[in-house]
């Protein structure tokens, strides 16, 4: 338990901003000529080499005393979560930055009917309230993007959309397992156990599609370790850590502010302007992130 109630809130806000920038840096590398696979797979690989001696340091114990059930959990959850990347990553080829990260967002739809259909989770009235407003947010950032890409943003959009939407389901079974495991798992040897298996997951991938792995650009090697240190290590850990404190269905809600965080960093770097329209629905998806904190409580 935290030692302030207000922390969970705290820490999940520096994690979106931490993460807002992932977008900008993959579309940099995959400017550089990096394969998306290969983006994803380095990402988890970099974040994962790097905890080995940590949590081996820290937590070999804790490690050493897992179930098998918590391997297999843990592993499933390390194979939702490169299956996420894989398609996400993937989309931000084909579709804009603000329709791929408003579309990977809309997960608390899929995190909210799973809870409450398999979990028995009672969603309260200020929740569905946010849920609704931040969906809605998210709604109008696409149709925005949609119409101002038209003929002239990704190469396909229609399929980076699906991918995104691809994206954002999966996410759910890596955040549903991770409330599970977190409840007996401390945070070290988990996120060590989940990134391990993402990025084997991911490695495999990119050989087996023939993804070149080697020979990238000095910018293209800071972007990928960029991206493990600053949105995996610290943004990802992060949720992962609030996992024990408030529900997934929140953490979802709030990972829906990282379009506003992603937009707005397009706009500072790239002088990407904003559609009226744009406007409205980040608008919506702040007051979502509100609605939705005041009907949750830190556990």
């Amino acid at each position: 338990m935290p030692q302030q109630p207000w922390l969970p809130y705290v820490v999940l806000g520096a994690a979106v901003l931490v993460v807002s920038s992932a977008a900008i840096m993959i579309r940099v590398a995959q400017a550089e000529g990096v394969n998306s696979i290969a983006i994803a797979a380095w990402r988890l690989t970099i974040a994962a080499v790097l905890l080995w001696p940590l949590a081996w340091a820290k937590a070999s114990k804790e490690i050493g005393a897992l179930r098998k059930q918590d391997w297999l959990f843990g592993c499933a959850a390390g194979v939702f979560l490169a299956l996420h990347f894989a398609a996400w990553i993937s989309s931000l080829g084909y579709t804009s930055v603000a329709s791929s990260v408003a579309l990977v967002s809309t997960n608390p739809i899929w995190i909210a009917m799973v809870s409450w259909l398999f979990f028995r989770e009672k969603l309260g009235g200020w929740l569905v309230f946010g849920i609704a407003a931040a969906i809605a947010g998210s709604a109008l950032i696409f149709l925005s993007d949609a119409h101002l890409v038209a003929g002239t943003g990704g190469n396909n959009p229609l399929l980076g959309n699906g991918l995104a939407v691809v994206g954002s389901i999966t996410v759910c079974g890596y955040l549903l397992i991770g409330r599970r495991l977190r409840k007996t798992m401390s945070l070290l040897p988990y996120i060590w156990l989940v990134y391990s298996s993402a990025a084997i997951t991911l490695m495999i991938t990119a050989i087996a599609a023939g993804a070149t792995l080697t020979g990238f650009s000095a910018t293209a090697w800071v972007c990928l370790v960029a991206l493990a240190l600053g949105p995996q290590l610290l943004g990802h850990s992060a949720f992962n850590w609030a996992l024990k404190h408030v529900s997934a269905t929140f953490i979802a809600l709030v990972i829906l502010g990282e379009p506003i965080g992603s937009a707005m960093l397009a706009w500072l770097i790239f002088g990407e302007h904003f559609a009226p329209l744009q406007l409205a629905g980040f608008s919506m998806l702040l007051a979502g992130i509100y609605l939705a904190s005041r009907g949750e409580r830190p556990r």
